[in-house]
């Protein structure tokens, strides 16, 4: 089996790159989520991310099932950095001989991304609600001025 994985990684000389960042900020972002995310005690519980946006407010929803509340670490740096982390507890301390099978992971989690708009961090909100995290950034005055409508006249 080890010779059969060594040959079709020797035979495939393709490499694809489907992330295609545009500015050093993404591209760190994208490398700090890929190294977070590359170790298989952490992407078992790596949060799936949802980010909308309305005219007045940004919202990040985050999937963290099986975590206490006390136990999610929030936080937004200055720079437009949300970072997500925390630690699921194995509460559970079974003998391994009664345990037959197990898919449920415990450690830790970190997830960092950039937002890119100009908001209040000091309004933030958080809500955590079976097993999803939701935090509600609101826009600041400046980025909700940003766009201005404009008519458009038949000629």
């Amino acid at each position: 089996m080890r010779n059969a994985v060594a040959n079709s990684t020797q035979n495939n000389h393709e490499v694809s790159v489907t992330h295609n960042p545009t500015d050093f900020r993404s591209l760190m972002n994208y490398f700090w989520n890929f190294m977070d995310s590359s170790n298989a005690e952490f992407s078992d519980l790596s949060p799936k991310i949802q980010v909308t946006e309305n005219k007045d407010a940004v919202k990040v929803v985050a999937e963290i099932p099986g975590i206490d509340e006390k136990e999610i670490d929030l936080k937004i740096s200055a720079d437009g950095y949300l970072s997500i982390s925390g630690e699921k507890k194995n509460e559970i301390q079974a003998n391994a001989k009664d345990n037959y099978f197990s898919e449920i992971s415990y450690g830790m989690f970190r997830r960092t991304l950039q937002l890119p708009w100009d908001l209040d961090y000091d309004a933030t909100t958080a809500n955590y609600n079976n097993g999803v995290l939701t935090v509600s950034i609101p826009k600041s005055q400046t980025e909700k001025q940003k766009f201005k409508k404009i008519s458009v006249a038949k000629s």
